[in-house]
């Protein structure tokens, strides 16, 4: 089906951006200037709250219309069967499983050895606990995980942007697709080609805002919590970022080079979706810079269109590290000590827990309330770290992305198909 040629989606914004400067650069420029706003003029920078929340939006809006429209196509017009797919699941899971797994090891042994909790006290909140109590109650179960994955509404899980129930619909779908003959299936596999050409194009356009929603998202934060924000709990965020660290270098690099990756064009590509990811602090606004970065870098649009997505659900590893730290910080903070065998049970909690994060509003604090409510722990112990967590939610959301694109090229290895994407992305590049 030569009318069916994946088409890439155009270079990023700024390779020679406006002024000569390029886009990784103007979004330095964009965070230095949002700091300097929030910390010279704390009073006003809560007005730059609307143009962060315009970029915001304006990702949001194109998620759905782009992921529907490549997983499909990946998956009807290239003639890959329901066994595929499985297969392709199947391999993802487990490796989404290890990885994870390794995550939650490291934050754990990282907090017992530095110990940021001991000699904190945690003041009870009585109004806090409450409002924790209630995030507790929402804590999703396997169950219940299962249930949200299947909409009852693709119009629904459009409007909320609830990108596990778009997968498993278009998955349905493309399988449905590839099942009909003649003209049926051609019209619509067209359409929806078109209409990802298109929404690549409407990238394009909304990453050129993209360093101005960036910068007034750091001027807020600074604005409302001061330089300080850098400064409290350093102990708990120096272990956070120390951790990480240590799992990129002792998981995600050997992960990397076991499987055969380019390691210096990889992270020249990843290196603008995860400054987006790290800024925001949000993988929406980087998700649709990754889909460009992963099939430029030789991933299959069909690999790329499923693997990413499913990790924001599956493949958290920023955040499961960061959930095993906090957990046993309030613990440390309030002076309870939890033998290891009751970390251990926590810990498989977190991970099973944790595959729900995606579905849930408020999703780390509902998975970790939920896992304090049910080992005994003060709920009052997230208002403390609630001073520093947009500092801790920037790099835990920074490394999930960057975990992610790992695990898409690793998959795109392991199906032996890696480098397929690459003609295609470097004809029209």
């Amino acid at each position: 089906m030569a009318h069916l040629s994946v088409s890439t989606a155009p270079a990023p914004p700024g390779k020679k951006g406006f002024l000569g400067i390029g886009f990784s650069q103007w979004i330095l420029i964009s965070m230095v200037v949002g700091i300097l706003i929030g910390w010279l003029a704390p009073d006003f920078a809560p007005n730059l709250k609307p143009f962060a929340n315009i970029f915001l939006r304006m990702i949001k809006s194109l998620i759905v219309p782009l992921l529907f429209s490549t997983l499909v196509v990946g998956i009807a017009g290239h003639g890959d069967d329901m066994k595929k797919v499985g297969k392709l699941a199947l391999r993802s899971i487990i490796y989404f499983e290890i990885v994870t797994t390794l995550a939650l090891a490291i934050g754990l042994v990282a907090v017992n050895l530095v110990k940021p909790g001991v000699g904190l006290q945690i003041a009870p909140d009585v109004g806090a606990g409450e409002e924790f109590q209630a995030l507790a109650s929402k804590t999703p179960t396997f169950a219940s995980v299962l249930e949200h994955t299947v909409p009852q509404s693709f119009f629904e899980a459009a409007a909320q942007n609830e990108v596990l129930q778009i997968v498993f619909f278009a998955i349905l779908f493309a399988v449905a697709l590839a099942r009909v003959e003649g003209d049926s299936k051609t019209v619509m596999l067209n359409w929806l080609q078109s209409l990802s050409d298109i929404m690549f194009k409407f990238v394009g356009i909304v990453m050129a805002y993209a360093p101005i929603g960036i910068g007034a998202a750091i001027g807020v934060t600074v604005g409302k919590s001061g330089l300080e924000v850098m400064l409290n709990l350093a102990k708990l965020v120096g272990t956070l970022y120390v951790s990480l660290v240590v799992f990129i270098l002792v998981v995600l690099l050997p992960v990397a080079l076991i499987a055969r990756i380019n390691i210096k064009r990889f992270w020249s590509l990843v290196k603008e979706p995860w400054l987006i990811a790290f800024s925001t602090a949000s993988s929406e606004a980087a998700f649709p810079q990754a889909m460009q970065a992963m099939e430029k870098f030789g991933v299959p649009r069909r690999i790329v269109s499923f693997v990413l997505p499913t990790g924001y659900s599956f493949n958290l590893d920023g955040s499961t590290l960061y959930l095993a730290i906090a957990s046993v910080f309030v613990a440390q903070a309030a002076g309870i000590d939890m033998p290891i065998g009751q970390q251990l049970l926590m810990m498989l909690t977190l991970m099973l827990t944790s595959k729900g994060v995606a579905a849930v509003p408020r999703a780390s604090l509902v998975i970790l309330s939920g896992a304090l409510a049910q080992f005994g722990l003060p709920l009052e112990g997230i208002a403390v770290i609630l001073g520093v967590d947009a500092i801790m939610d920037m790099a835990r959301t920074s490394v999930n992305l960057l975990g992610n694109c790992l695990a898409t090229a690793v998959m795109a290895r392991w199906e032996g198909v890696l480098g397929e994407g690459e003609p295609e992305a470097a004809a029209q590049a």
